[in-house]
């Protein structure tokens, strides 16, 4: 199992800590001496995580904060609050997202709802923070993929799925577009010269709550297709714990570097200890990055000049 190397003095934001690999993310962060922000949708889930790390962990440093990655004004109103704090942000982990929901749903911005909650909101926070992260010594910014990336392509014609919509290529859209996004913000901090390392990780098949919240969205509980998938044991899984090893090698690694993909290195890069992952082709398009970047900062009204001005 991964060790998390000293984080004494590191101030870290973690999405999606009330739960899975967030979580288990921000408990070793915290146990290694980082300040954590607990950045979470739900409130009263963000401190019930919380309580649960500090039994095992009493001096653990940290502090849960609202913020829907599905909601660009709670984006920005979450990134103010840094801002207004003034404290230089070491690492950014983007890990919150939501998967397949059985029928297309809409964030609170018009958007398909897995390109917004996974990839948009993400962006926006990203782009936010920079201030905040240009701040530290050696920033980083480690963004969650998924091994679904390799089944995607971006559809520029229709990002928001709203000719057809199909659960899992737009999930797979979205996840390849964090991918995208981790390596052209790598690319970004090359070319201006910043000390910014980002990084992308995948968690292999990784047993979360995630696999059954996002397909129970808008209904009582998972489909019955959903629910046999679930049962079916088709391939190897693994628990949370190693599954959040490639997430914390990519934001906390001292052998990481800039634009790496890490992921489990066992069948198929579904489980067992870190490695650096296969990125796929369509990720490794420098023009489709650079469209795919623009996009967002038109679609979100969220860009580096704006920001850093």
């Amino acid at each position: 199992m991964y060790e998390v190397p000293d984080q004494s003095g590191k101030y870290v934001v973690v999405t999606g800590a009330n739960s899975g690999t967030g979580k288990e993310a921000a408990r070793r962060l915290a146990a290694a001496g980082a300040r954590v922000v607990m950045a979470v949708r739900t409130p009263a889930k963000g401190e019930a995580a919380r309580a649960e790390i500090l039994a095992r962990h009493p001096g653990a440093l940290l502090d849960v904060r609202r913020v829907d990655l599905a909601d660009l004004s709670s984006v920005q109103a979450f990134a103010d609050e840094l801002l207004a704090d003034g404290v230089p942000l070491d690492v950014l982990v983007n890990n919150a997202g939501v998967m397949i929901p059985p029928e297309r749903m809409l964030t609170a911005d018009g958007f398909e709802l897995q390109f917004g909650t996974n990839f948009l909101g993400p962006f926006a926070l990203t782009v936010r923070l920079l201030p905040l992260l240009l701040a530290a010594p050696a920033p980083r910014v480690a963004t969650m993929s998924s091994g679904m990336a390799n089944f995607g392509r971006i559809q520029f014609d229709d990002l928001q799925w709203e000719r057809r919509y199909r659960r899992f290529r737009a999930y797979s859209q979205s996840k390849l577009a964090d991918l995208i996004m981790g390596r052209r913000l790598a690319a970004i901090a090359a070319e201006r010269g910043w000390p910014l390392l980002s990084t992308i990780a995948h968690p292999g098949i990784t047993r979360t709550n995630l696999q059954t919240a996002g397909p129970s969205l808008g209904r009582d509980r998972p489909s019955a297709v959903d629910r046999l998938m679930a049962r079916l044991d088709l391939t190897p899984t693994q628990d949370v714990e190693q599954g959040t090893e490639p997430l914390l090698v990519a934001a906390v690694s001292p052998d990481a570097v800039p634009g790496a993909y890490y992921g489990p290195s066992r069948w198929l890069e579904s489980v067992g200890p870190t490695k650096l992952a296969r990125i796929p082709r369509r990720a490794l398009d420098d023009d489709v990055a650079a469209r795919l970047w623009t996009t967002a900062e038109e679609l979100t009204g969220v860009s580096l000049p704006a920001v850093l001005a």
